[in-house]
């Protein structure tokens, strides 16, 4: 964006990231004198029925009425596949040792969305993490996790 010029009043507000794009949490972003406001998340502009709330008060709902990919990316990223597999209706595919394949098909996005749940045997951690909507098994999700080898190659168990 080199040669992009915006001409405008000052604002009275304006928030920026690291990255110099428009950010505020539960806040606008941007505020002008005449009251206009823009909320935005690290340069994604939020709806304001969004953007008035921290990310730690969204609600794992809004992605099922939510059409532009970029502001789901958003939510997902914020929200977590952890609390999104908390508060919208999953369905447990397979299970292996401590992994569970869940799959959500509330329309959260255009594909379904398959989550891999891993428990940590030793301190009972829950970790999430999104897989490919093609993976039909827990094995094969850990597998996909870790680049192709599938997990009797170095399953120890102690």
């Amino acid at each position: 964006m080199r040669r992009l010029c915006i001409i405008c009043d000052r604002p009275r507000k304006l928030l920026l990231d690291d990255e110099y794009r428009p950010h505020a949490e539960g806040t606008p972003a941007i505020e002008f004198a005449d009251g206009y406001s823009l909320y935005a998340n690290h340069g994604v502009r939020l709806p304001e029925e969004y953007g008035i709330f921290s990310p730690q008060k969204w609600e794992a709902k809004w992605l099922l009425s939510t059409k532009n990919a970029e502001l789901r990316r958003v939510l997902i990223q914020e929200i977590g596949y952890e609390k999104i597999c908390q508060d919208l209706q999953t369905l447990e595919i397979d299970t292996w040792q401590e992994y569970t394949l869940l799959r959500i098909d509330d329309d959260a996005d255009i594909e379904p969305i398959l989550i891999l749940k891993m428990i940590c045997p030793s301190t009972g951690n829950i970790h999430t993490l999104r897989v490919p909507p093609d993976i039909n098994s827990a094995k094969e999700a850990i597998s996909w996790v870790n680049w192709g080898i599938y997990p009797e190659e170095f399953y120890i168990q102690t």
